[in-house]
C-alpha cells in the first residue's frame, strides 16, 4: 500500500487528480470530433434514440459508436434514459447541433488533422523557439485557414451582431463603409451588414483565403455590397475613408511588431472619427490569467514565427502610438471584451 501524502493541520490535502485530468485532456476534443463527423447531435435534435437507431443513421460500427456515446454520457454531452435511448443535454442541443444559431461543433472537425499535429512537436518548438510549420505565412497558410474559417463563423456571429447594435449599424442612414481586415469566414462584417442596407465592405485577405469569404457572403445574402480585396496586410491596399475597421482574431498571429506596423496602416485608412475594432484572447499585465490566453499563446508558439497573446494595456499603447484616442473594451460573447479605439477628427 502506498503512503498517504500528510499535510499540517487545516491545510488542504494535494493530490494528483488534477493532473491525471490532465493526462487524458486530448481525449475530449477528439471525441467531440467523431461525435460532430457522424452527425451525432444533429440527429438527435429530433429526439432521443437507441444504439440500433443510431447506427443505421450514421453507418458506424455497433461498437464503436457505443463506445463514442457513452464517453459523450460521461462528458456530459449526452444524456442515456432507462431504455438506452441517448438524448441531448441543453449544452449539446444549444451549442453542437448544426442548425442552431449558437453552433460551436465546427472548431472540433479540425482537431485531429490541423491543431494537435502540430502540438505533438511543442518540446522541439519550445527548444527550437520556432514553429514546425508557420500558418501566418501565406504559403502555408492560406490552406490551412481556407479550410477551417468557415466552421469559426458562429463563434464570432454574435460578437458581431453586438458591435453592430453598440456603433448603431442598424440606424445608419447614410453610407457607412467598412475594412474588414484579415476577414477570414468575414463574420464580422457579414453580422454588420445584415444589420443595415446602408453598409459596403472592403474585405482584405490572403487570395487563397477571400474564396472562403464570398462564399460566406453569397451564403448570408449580403456578397453583392462587398469589395474582395485579396493580399497580405503588409502589401493589401485598404483604401481610405472607412468608418469602421474590424481585426479579428490576428494580432495574436501577427506578433507585435507587425501589430503595430497593421495599426498604423489602418489608422491611416480610416475617416476621422472612425472606429476600430480588435477582437482578441486577452491576457492580464502579469500574464497570469486568465487561463484560455496563456493557452492560446502556447498555440501561438506552436503555430507562428512571432505570434502571442497580448494584454489590453499592450494593445492600448499600440493604438495610442498609431494615433487612436479613447482605446476601451466592449463586452461581448466572446473569449475576452472587444479593444475598441477611436481616429481624432
Amino acid at each position: 500500500m502506498q503512503p498517504q501524502p500528510t499535510t499540517p493541520a487545516g491545510e488542504k490535502q494535494v493530490t494528483p487528480e488534477r493532473l491525471m485530468q490532465f493526462a487524458f485532456g486530448y481525449a475530449a476534443p477528439l471525441i467531440l470530433e467523431a461525435a460532430v463527423r457522424h452527425r451525432v447531435f444533429d440527429l438527435l435534435d429530433s429526439g432521443p434514440k437507441t444504439l440500433d437507431e443510431l447506427v443505421v443513421a450514421t453507418n458506424a460500427s455497433p461498437r464503436g459508436l457505443r463506445i463514442l456515446l457513452n464517453g459523450l454520457v460521461g462528458l456530459e454531452l449526452l444524456a442515456k434514459g432507462a431504455q438506452g435511448r441517448y438524448a441531448l443535454t441543453p449544452e449539446s442541443s444549444t451549442f453542437l447541433v448544426s442548425t442552431k444559431p449558437g453552433y460551436r461543433g465546427g472548431s472540433f472537425k479540425h482537431a485531429s488533422s490541423q491543431l494537435i499535429p502540430k502540438w505533438l512537436k511543442l518540446t522541439d518548438v519550445v527548444r527550437t523557439g520556432k514553429p514546425a510549420i508557420a500558418v501566418n505565412r501565406e504559403q502555408e497558410g492560406a490552406a490551412f485557414f481556407l479550410e477551417f474559417v468557415e466552421d469559426l463563423f458562429p463563434m464570432g456571429y454574435a460578437a458581431a451582431r453586438a458591435l453592430g447594435e453598440h456603433l448603431n449599424v442598424p440606424k445608419a442612414t447614410k453610407s457607412l463603409s467598412v475594412l474588414d481586415l484579415a476577414a477570414g469566414s468575414g463574420v464580422w462584417s457579414i453580422a454588420m451588414a445584415q444589420q443595415s442596407p446602408q453598409l459596403r465592405v472592403t474585405a482584405v485577405d490572403w487570395p487563397g483565403v477571400l474564396p472562403a469569404t464570398r462564399r460566406t457572403a453569397e451564403r448570408h445574402g449580403v456578397a453583392d455590397r462587398f469589395r474582395f480585396v485579396a493580399g497580405d496586410l503588409r502589401d493589401a491596399d485598404f483604401g481610405t475613408g472607412h468608418q469602421i475597421a474590424t481585426l479579428g482574431h490576428i494580432l495574436h498571429s501577427e506578433g507585435e511588431a507587425r501589430s503595430r506596423a497593421l495599426l498604423k496602416k489602418t489608422f491611416a485608412a480610416l475617416a476621422p472619427s472612425g472606429t476600430i475594432t480588435i477582437a482578441e484572447w486577452l491576457v492580464n499585465d502579469e500574464r497570469t490569467g486568465p487561463p484560455p490566453g496563456l493557452m492560446f499563446a502556447v498555440n501561438m508558439l506552436v503555430n507562428t514565427d512571432e505570434g502571442d497573446t497580448f494584454s489590453f494595456n499592450e494593445i492600448r499603447h499600440w493604438l495610442e502610438e498609431a494615433g487612436f484616442r479613447d482605446a476601451r473594451t466592449l463586452e461581448v460573447a466572446a473569449v475576452s471584451p472587444l479593444v475598441l479605439a477611436t481616429k481624432p477628427t
